[in-house]
């Protein structure tokens, strides 16, 4: 029978929980102060602990001051007072995961239920929370479906470690092409939901009209068009993980009704007055700076706390360039697999590598070995064969050359010099505006060109030019 210690100063919360978690399955006791809740665990230790954050000696936090008393159980903090940076620092520091009061009888019953399955540990081949080893990148320089052996990525896989045995919400952020979505499908792999599905949605692939029936689903008849039941991405990824890309290209009202899955842990269909219960874990993904996407209005706060609870910052290739060798290689290696036909770099091809700016990223990387291998007629690839490697299209910041075109508060630079001058002090939003404006005309307003070397969807330009054209009408 599994053990649960509650820790809590309400005497009636405490004794309400109590009763909906004592089962033939548990035992359960009680605790209102952290002296007593010490003197609980040292006399039995248990495998679950609900500990609620404020209480009459000191902070619910300070229990993971002893790691050696705690280090047998799992720990959910149960507040009615959480924040973001409670969040964070509880997951830091070992927590499992989280309940808000009032607490969903959803939510408990989906802690209660993990506490009982087996602890994954090294012999199993899946890390406990806190247990890392000696070298998470071991020798082929590969962590899980990632590949790199830098420090900014060794960062990452440690962050991986960490929060991947746990249920917490994970944000990750970076540049188009860096790899998010491979960072998702490690979390997942690594984590306790591993057998169950893993969904990825774009966000900003799905139009506006569709996006809500996509996530959600809808009910036969609820929209014309509607000729049968659907099953939405949340009915879909129960039991495992969904993975929102994208997520600030989600329609602001939908990002409410994401807020209010996201806490209770219910949804329903389009169309259907009926609440579901879900259990995914979400893991989303944005290509922009969240506080600026907030701050443009493409993301909602309250979203964005409930989102960050564990956020992973994935750095563009061109900051892990010691990486490049390994990933190329390993690209390589799969085009192998896959024609037929060995081949490999020559020093020439991979110092041409090296030389590149990557502004698409691994993506970027991955397409042109693919080309370089097709363009290659023996069995070695050389330099030559990577002249195909389009020219930066990241703005320099450099002093203006010669005449250039002004788009905006952007001065355009001639063809010769490939690049935009942008005022010290502009915001991200105008930035990022500029350059794919200026792109676009550089392009000769070709919209595929434009998106490809801004290594971004189509979609994705569309809908950037939709909210210019917006602005531009607005008064």
């Amino acid at each position: 029978m599994n053990h649960v210690l509650i820790v809590d100063d309400d005497t009636d919360a405490a004794t309400t929980l109590r009763e909906l978690v004592r089962t033939d399955r548990f035992s359960v006791a009680v605790a209102h102060t952290l002296r007593d809740a010490r003197r609980q665990i040292a006399l039995q230790p248990p495998d679950l602990v609900l500990l609620d954050l404020q209480l009459p000696d000191g902070n619910g936090l300070d229990l993971f001051g002893d790691r050696q008393l705690v280090s047998d159980s799992e720990i959910v903090l149960v507040t009615g007072h959480a924040s973001l940076d409670t969040s964070i620092e509880a997951m830091r520091r070992g927590a499992s995961d989280y309940l808000v009061k009032p607490i969903a009888m959803k939510q408990l019953q989906r802690v209660l239920d993990r506490c009982c399955q087996p602890r994954a540990t090294a012999a199993d081949g899946a890390p406990a929370a806190g247990d890392l080893p000696r070298d998470p990148v071991a020798e082929s320089g590969g962590f899980g479906l990632l590949r790199g052996r830098s420090a900014a990525m060794r960062r990452v896989y440690e962050q991986i470690l960490r929060v991947a045995p746990t249920a917490a919400t994970v944000f990750i952020t970076g540049e188009s092409g860096s790899g998010k979505e491979v960072v998702a499908q490690t979390v997942h792999a690594m984590s306790r939901r591993q057998n169950g599905p893993f969904l990825a949605v774009n966000c900003g692939a799905i139009s506006p009209n569709l996006i809500e029936s996509e996530i959600f689903g809808h009910e036969k008849g609820s929209f014309t068009g509607a000729d049968r039941q659907h099953l939405g991405f949340f009915e879909r990824a129960n039991g495992g993980t969904l993975f929102l890309d994208e997520v600030t290209e989600m329609p602001a009202d939908l990002q409410v009704k994401l807020l209010r899955v996201l806490e209770t842990g219910r949804f329903m269909r389009v169309g259907s007055t009926q609440s579901l219960p879900t259990d995914v874990r979400i893991v989303a993904a944005t290509n922009r700076e969240p506080h600026q996407a907030v701050a443009s209005g493409k993301l909602r706060e309250d979203l964005l706390y409930r989102l960050n609870v564990f956020p992973i910052a994935l750095p563009p290739l061109r900051e892990r360039l010691d990486d490049l060798p390994l990933l190329a290689q390993h690209f390589l290696d799969d085009v192998v697999r896959r024609e037929g036909v060995p081949k490999r770099f020559s020093a020439g091809a991979l110092q041409a590598l090296l030389n590149h700016d990557w502004p698409g990223n691994a993506r970027e990387l991955r397409n042109a070995v693919y080309r370089a291998y097709v363009m290659t007629d023996g069995d070695c690839i050389e330099a030559p064969g990577l002249a195909c490697l389009p020219p930066a299209p990241h703005p320099a910041l450099r002093a203006p050359q010669g005449d250039g075109v002004v788009v905006g508060e952007a001065q355009v630079l001639p063809p010769c010099t490939d690049g935009i001058v942008l005022p010290v002090g502009v915001s991200m939003a105008q930035a990022e505006r500029l350059l794919i404006q200026a792109t676009l005309q550089h392009c000769q307003q070709q919209k595929e060109r434009t998106a490809a070397m801004l290594g971004i969807s189509l979609k994705t330009l569309y809908n950037r030019l939709k909210e210019y054209a917006t602005e531009a009408d607005t008064p």
